[in-house]
Order: structure tokens, then sequence, then C-alpha cells
């Protein structure tokens, strides 16, 4: 039409064509000649490399993880991004909180994958995560402060074989006669900072008494066992309890300097300190365990896509009539139905080839799988293209890998050529 001859024409595209055939159409070509072939690649195995697709064990899991990568991370995403897209178009501050929303996208998927490597681990004092979720739990569950005290040598405590994690007496105590509850075990900075110099406790006639205190002295050969000395500190608020044929008759908890009474329907029982004061402290969830591994890789993925969502959303809500949401709310519809009845499906070209395109990325999700997921719960976690480079590299089957990476593809396409039609349509509008 304008006169220009083929050959130029050919000429310019040449460049063009060359790299999209060397960097593409050779590839794929070459991984689909390669998937027919065993591991050394001179004997052809025929559908042998596939079948292996849904016999191996590793790839099947992959496979089933994939299935919930593609169902839950590109539908939260894409909620979040519309939910941040609606709510910022009405505050002043919005320009700022979709810059916060958007700036993970600048970040590479393996700056991404150690940062989230840090953000779960299993510490409380260094992964975040664990560190807002042992405050909240501590929050609601008072936690021991005595989490490794145990008796020492000659102590009259031994493990409870009725309540597990508890001690008591090895002989019914008598009011009138102070008990000495010695127990070793807890560091001297993790000593409740209450806790005073322990003391004996004074002999009461209608009463049990005794003390239970730290019976540890700095020092070779310093102190005295079995007696509290002036360097020792009481177990403040350690609970005590009084049992007779399996029933708890009386209970108090220990003062500063670890002494503690109880009333006289404790003679003649034995005395038990419960489990409570000796449980290990909550040390959070295991994140990157094999039950969590895969949401937690999916949360780190939502938090550094649902930024790109939300800019495309609010594109696309920008070019939506205000009239129609006007007169939605003349004629009575709250704030929500008006999202639900008006926004929403206007949104819903938008809103489908956001999806579309994250389901497409995470087909091929990679980086923060191989960088999140330590070794010893990878394999839960693993994904097709996680298996496709070990697959590849670590186990030396270049032909099951090859087969993984058609797979994909075909996986893969039906997606692209739905994404793209809908492009074209919207494009006629």
């Amino acid at each position: 039409m304008t006169g220009t001859r083929w050959s130029v024409a050919a000429l310019f595209l040449l460049p063009a064509v060359v790299l999209l055939g060397a960097l593409v159409v050779y590839p794929i070509g070459y991984s689909v000649v390669r998937s027919f072939y065993d591991q050394s690649g001179d004997g052809f195995a025929g559908f042998d490399n596939y079948q292996a697709l849904f016999t191996d064990d590793g790839i099947r899991t992959a496979l089933k993880n994939n299935i919930i990568w593609v169902v839950f991370a590109p539908t939260i995403a894409t909620a979040l991004g519309l939910v941040f897209a609606v709510l910022t178009e009405r505050v002043h501050w919005g320009t700022a909180f979709k810059l916060i929303v958007f700036m993970p996208m600048v970040i590479s998927m393996l700056a991404a994958g150690i940062i989230f490597r840090l953000v779960y681990d299993q510490d409380p004092d260094k992964g975040v995560a664990n560190a807002v979720w042992v405050g909240v739990h501590d929050t609601f569950a008072e936690s021991s402060a005595f989490p490794k005290a145990h008796p020492g040598r000659n102590s009259p405590l031994v493990a409870d074989t009725a309540a597990k994690g508890a001690f008591v007496t090895r002989e019914p105590v008598r009011a009138g006669e102070p008990v000495a509850l010695p127990l070793v075990g807890v560091a001297p900075d993790q000593m409740p900072g209450d806790a005073a110099t322990a003391i004996g406790a004074p002999s009461e006639p209608d009463r049990v008494t005794g003390t239970a205190w730290q019976d540890f002295t700095r020092g070779k050969g310093v102190g005295t066992l079995g007696a509290p000395d002036p360097a020792e500190l009481g177990y403040a608020g350690m609970k005590v309890e009084a049992v007779k044929d399996g029933e708890v008759v009386a209970s108090t908890e220990a003062a500063a300097d670890g002494t503690f009474s109880l009333p006289a329907a404790a003679d003649g029982a034995l005395l038990r300190l419960p489990a409570d004061n000796f449980k290990e402290p909550y040390n959070g969830l295991d994140w990157l365990g094999p039950s969590l591994v895969t949401p937690a890789i999916i949360g780190s993925y939502i938090w550094m896509w649902a930024g790109f969502a939300m800019v495309l959303i609010a594109a696309g809500l920008a070019s939506v009539p205000r009239e129609l949401m006007e007169a939605a709310r003349v004629d009575g519809a709250n704030e929500w139905q008006v999202f639900r009845r008006v926004t929403v499906p206007l949104l819903a070209p938008v809103l489908a080839v956001v999806t579309v395109t994250l389901m497409i990325n995470v087909l091929k999700v990679f980086d923060l799988v191989f960088i999140i997921a330590p070794g010893s719960s990878q394999d839960d976690a693993n994904v097709l293209a996680l298996e496709l480079y070990r697959k590849g590299f670590s186990e030396d089957q270049p032909g099951i890998a090859s087969a993984i990476a058609v797979f994909l593809l075909l996986l893969v396409i039906p997606v692209m050529w739905f994404n793209i039609r809908r492009l074209r349509r919207e494009g006629r509008r």
C-alpha cells in the first residue's frame, strides 16, 4: 500500500527474525526433539520421558504445587490489587500508598527470596513473622519462667508419672515441717525479674510451708547443696499443688524469695510442681516446614505482585464512567453494592487480564521457591520450573527436563492465547 518493496521490508525484519529464531524458536524446537531421547541423547526413548511426568513422585508433587500456585496466588494478588485500587482512589495520600505497594516490584526475585528467608526464620529474635506471631500468642497465653528447671542431686522431687512434665515429692509432707524444693537449670539471666534472695520458710504448726529456689551458686565448691544460700534466688511465681489420691486439695504460688505456704488440708499430701511451670516457651510456627512452606512462599509472591495488579486495575478504574456509580448511589445503593454490582462488573475485563497474566507468571515461578525453601522442605515446596532445573542439572536427566519444559509450554500456550485474544478484543473497543 505504501509502495515499499517486500525485499526492503524483509531486510529490516531480518535482524529481529534471526534473534527470535535463535532465542525462541530454536530452543523450543530443540527441547521438543530432546524430550524424546534418553539420558545420553543417543537412544530414542519415545514417550518414556513424558510418562515420567505422571509417575515420578517429585514431578507429581511439583505439579500439585503448581496447581495450588495457579489457583491461589493470582486470585489473592488480583483481589488485593482491586481492594488497594478502589480504597486509594478517594484518599489524598493514595499516590504515596500506591508507590509503597508497587515498590516490591523493583526488587528482583532473588533479593525478595533472601528477604523472606529471613522473615520466615524460626527464631523469633531473627524472623519478623514469628516475632509478631509469638508476640500475639504471649499476649493471650502466659509463658513459663522456668522452662529448663529440673530437680538437682539428692532432691526430694521426682518426675510425676501421672502428670507428664510435672515433678512431685517422694514422700508426703507434714504441717509444721518446712519443705525444701531445690531445682537447677535456669540461667541466671533468665530468672524472673522480681526474684529475691531465697530464704528458708518458717515453721507454722497448722500449715505446710517450704521454699522453691535455684540451688546453684557460681564458683566451685561454693554454697550448701539442698539449702538456700545468700547468692541463690527464689523461684518467684512457682506454682505449688498439694495432691491427695490424685486430687488437688490446695495450691499456691511461691513468693519472690521462693517461700510458699499451704493450708492444713495439705498435711499428708504430696507436693507437686505442675508442668505449667516448666513448659517450653512458644517459639512460633515453622513457616518453612513441610506443611506451611508453599503458602509462605505464595505470601512472598503476593507481596511482590499485588502492586502490579493494583496499578493495572487502577488504570482500568480511571476509565470507568463515574456517572454509573453516581446513578447507583442516587438509586439508594450503598458503597458495597456499588462496588459489587457496578465497579467489579465494569472492571471484569481488566481483572481477567491481570489474573491470566499472573497465572502465566506463576507457572514458571522458580527463584522464590529455590531461595526461600530450605533443603529439608524443598521437596515439599517443589514446582515444575524448579524440578526442571533439578532434573536437568542436579540429576543429569536432560530428557526428562526437556519433557517438563515442553509440558510447561503446553500449559502456558492456552492461557497466553486467551490473554492475547482478550487484549485484542479490548483494543477494538
